[in-house]
């Protein structure tokens, strides 16, 4: 299917979602925006009531559905609609060549402004164009960017979808990610007895020694061939002359095997905990299972009916295992198996993101074809 040669309306609707402030934790415009858009549309609508359970939360997830006349249950397509900061007053740049830049001073959003264009616009064709098409459930997450808060709390009972298709992924269109790791994150506080440090230091009890002992027990960095641990921050003390009775060290670990970043935290459990108590000081370690691992295999309907969709518009599939999360690693705990497509965002989180006008057509007529091929 030809796509608008010019880029419109798809660089507009790209552009009027880039436009729109979403941070994470305040996307109330931007999910009026795709509410709108999806009612227009004649889709049905619904936003859920996820800032009740969590806190961080000021908006909900929204949830189009779209009847279909082509066999086969319904498809969950979905792109989250947050992005990191800098990112009030962002403005999408189109340059000669058709590459799409921010103004310089914030990110452009592309992540995950793209795929949230890309689905809306393949539904718009689809509809404006009356094209037969699979049953379709498009699911806009809020709040992907903070360890996936939106889709953690989504009731997936409202759900009847078991292929997902997430377009939040960057690198060339045609490549996907087919499972994600475990992300751990931790935190320590290792108190000791605060003293003069110059009239009785041997009246304290070094609370950043303490934990300067674990940390160097401990492996950081890349374990193995599929986990990481890394400590990020570390508070301590309250004056140069004072025996510090306070530390706060935050961390994470990823692993790609859900057992394996456990034991990892276990181990870093102990470690604090015994290196505290071997200098009379206390440790208290706490940890959140943010995200969990996920492996799509190769036999899914999802990874076999991408393959087939990149064939037929002469793209090469690529799957690979990522070491970042999103929303899909919530769909798998949930029955959900799917795979996370690259949408054309190029260097995301930083204020050098880009993507281009080929990219964003190529991802929209991607989206198009899975979701006008029948089940086999």
């Amino acid at each position: 299917m030809e796509i608008h040669a010019e880029g419109e309306p798809l660089f507009e609707l790209f552009s009027t979602l880039v436009s729109i402030d979403s941070p994470s934790g305040h996307e109330r415009a931007a999910a009026d925006y795709v509410k709108k858009f999806l009612s227009d549309l004649g889709a049905g609508v619904s936003e859920d009531d996820a800032p009740s359970r969590d806190q961080f939360l000021t908006t909900g997830n929204v949830l189009g559905r779209m009847s279909g006349t082509l066999p086969g249950e319904p498809l969950l397509f979905s792109a989250h609609l947050d992005t990191v900061m800098p990112g009030i007053g962002k403005k999408a740049v189109l340059h000669d060549g058709g590459r799409i830049t921010s103004s310089g001073n914030t990110v452009l959003g592309a992540d995950d402004a793209a795929g949230v264009a890309e689905i809306l616009e393949a539904v718009r064709i689809l509809e404006t164009r009356r094209i037969p098409h699979r049953s379709l459930e498009l699911l806009f997450p809020v709040a992907e960017e903070v360890y996936c808060r939106g889709s953690r709390v989504l009731d997936f009972s409202i759900l009847r979808s078991k292929e997902a298709y997430v377009l939040d992924l960057s690198g060339q269109i045609g490549s996907a990610a087919v499972g994600a790791p475990t992300l751990i994150s931790f935190s320590v506080e290792v108190k000791g007895k605060a003293a003069h440090a110059g009239f009785e230091p041997e009246k304290g009890v070094h609370a950043i020694q303490a934990a300067a002992g674990a940390v160097q027990k401990l492996q950081l960095g890349r374990i193995g061939t599929h986990s990481t641990r890394n400590i990020g921050t570390i508070r301590g003390g309250t004056a140069t002359n004072i025996v510090p009775d306070s530390v706060i060290l935050e961390g994470e670990i990823r692993g790609a095997v859900h057992s394996d970043a456990l034991a990892l935290m276990e181990e870093t459990r102990t470690l604090f905990e015994t290196a505290a108590a071997a200098c009379g000081a206390s440790a208290a370690v706490t940890s959140d299972i943010r995200i969990h691992a996920y492996t799509t295999p190769p036999e899914s309907s999802a990874v076999r009916n991408f393959s087939a969709a990149c064939r037929s518009l002469g793209l090469k599939a690529q799957f690979a295992p990522t070491f970042g999360g999103s929303d899909n690693n919530n769909f798998a705990l949930y029955g959900i198996t799917g795979i996370v497509a690259a949408c054309g965002m190029q260097q995301p989180h930083t204020t050098g993101e880009y993507t281009t006008l080929d990219d964003l057509r190529l991802a929209t007529e991607l989206v198009l074809q899975l979701m006008t091929t029948p089940a086999s």
